[in-house]
């Protein structure tokens, strides 16, 4: 298991458009079908078979249910994964799927099969949080919380709370900007085409 840091991009960037497959509705989502003039939109970048992803996608259910709300929340959701299924066949479309039901994810899980919108948003790890404000400004980029997966070399047991993100995503339905220090996220590499 490699741990790569997200790439903390500068805040105040625009969130790229994009159009992308959901794996569990079939229907193809863009940015601005997903947002839709809400509070603030999060995007995850996540897989299936990352144990970063694994140690969190609970608390990411607990996400969408608290903020996205069937998609009547106050902050729209997805969640991307753009690893190649070439040589991780464990996390293409069909496995996402079962994911996102299995924890019972009710926001969009979508699949960016040519990467291009990982590149697009500069995303390297899964887990990689980005949130973006009413005028898509990214306003927050980085860790969940401070829990990392229990390995022999490294992670904690601290337990799995969302509070960084939290923290983030209740300043963007008030109105303001999240506290500026933020925490790069870490999670395996995404897993890039040759």
């Amino acid at each position: 298991m490699s741990r790569t840091e997200s790439t903390m991009v500068e805040l105040g960037t625009i969130a790229p458009p994009f159009e992308l497959p959901d794996v569990v509705s079939g229907k193809a989502l863009g940015r601005d079908d997903i947002f839709a003039g809400r509070k603030g939109l999060l995007l995850a970048f996540v897989c299936v078979h990352c144990p970063y992803v694994k140690h969190v996608e609970e608390e990411l259910a607990r996400i969408g249910k608290d903020y996205f709300q069937g998609g009547n929340g106050p902050i729209a959701m997805a969640a991307i994964s753009s690893n190649d299924i070439v040589q991780y066949p464990e996390d293409g479309p069909d496995q996402m799927c079962e994911q996102a039901s299995r924890l019972g994810w009710e926001f969009p899980y979508l699949f960016d099969e040519t990467q291009e919108v990982a590149r697009e948003y500069e995303a390297a790890c899964t887990p990689d949080f980005f949130v973006f404000n009413a005028d898509l400004k990214l306003v927050y980029r980085g860790q969940l919380d401070d829990s990392r997966p229990r390995r022999k070399d490294f992670g904690n047991d601290i337990p799995v709370t969302g509070k960084d993100l939290r923290a983030a995503l209740d300043a963007v339905v008030a109105g303001k900007l999240p506290d500026a220090h933020q925490v790069s996220s870490i999670g395996c590499n995404i897993k890039w085409k040759e």
